[in-house]
């Protein structure tokens, strides 16, 4: 039988991560796919929020944070939480005394996919956690859950040792077994947009694949032009 907490569980590279964290979620996004990212629900706290890290994976009953605890006695430095709270947004999940043992331990954030609370006191502390929104209300903490385990939060199914990382956009997951091979094509598009982002501004505006999509999704004709 497989226990509901899992004790050795993958974790990335800190290298890996550090080269992460140098791009944009968006990026990530795109280069894996456009998969990955976490429903747009889930925000930050503050915009100028931000995490990478290797998931440790919590799954919750709404409402009900001790498993939460749990992964808070587990977690290692440069860990971020990863809590499959079922969106649900009547009661906080976590709160500052939580959120201050995590920075304590080097947990690098929280993503919930529910609510937290005292988010003016999680400001002050620039500590990175993304949720669902805030609500006053307490959890309990009565109800058995998991921890390590393969969740679903945001609507994207997330292992324990995948890369995460969130900025004001939002949350992206990456399959651990994948980070490495993205690296370089996130640095290649960063190149890419930086290049073209020139190129407008010095007054070639128009998208030069735009007409062959015109034309493929049968707007345009052939030969044909705006």
């Amino acid at each position: 039988m497989i226990p509901d907490i899992l004790r050795d569980t993958p974790r990335l590279d800190p290298a890996l991560v550090r080269q992460a964290a140098e791009f944009q979620a968006a990026i990530l996004a795109d280069v894996n796919g456009r998969r990955g990212a976490l429903h747009g629900r889930i925000a930050p706290l503050r915009p100028r929020m931000k995490l990478a890290g290797s998931a440790l994976t919590v799954e919750v009953r709404p409402g009900d944070n001790l498993m939460i605890h749990a992964a808070i006695a587990m977690a290692q430095p440069g860990d971020v939480l990863v809590i499959d709270g079922k969106g649900d947004q009547t009661a906080a999940l976590m709160g500052t005394i939580m959120m201050t043992a995590c920075q304590k331990i080097g947990v690098a954030g929280v993503v919930i996919d529910g609510a937290a609370r005292d988010s003016v006191e999680i400001d002050e502390m620039d500590y990175p956690v993304f949720s669902v929104g805030t609500n006053p209300n307490g959890p309990t903490k009565n109800v058995p859950g998991r921890v390590g385990h393969p969740i679903t939060c945001g609507g994207v199914t997330v292992r324990s040792g995948d890369l995460v990382v969130a900025d004001a956009d939002g949350v992206v997951v990456i399959d651990r077994e994948r980070v490495e091979a993205l690296l370089p094509l996130a640095r290649k598009k960063v190149q890419d947009e930086a290049k073209r982002i020139a190129q407008i501004q010095q007054g070639d505006v128009a998208a030069p694949w735009l007409a062959a999509a015109l034309r493929a999704a049968g707007v345009l004709k052939e030969g044909e032009t705006l």
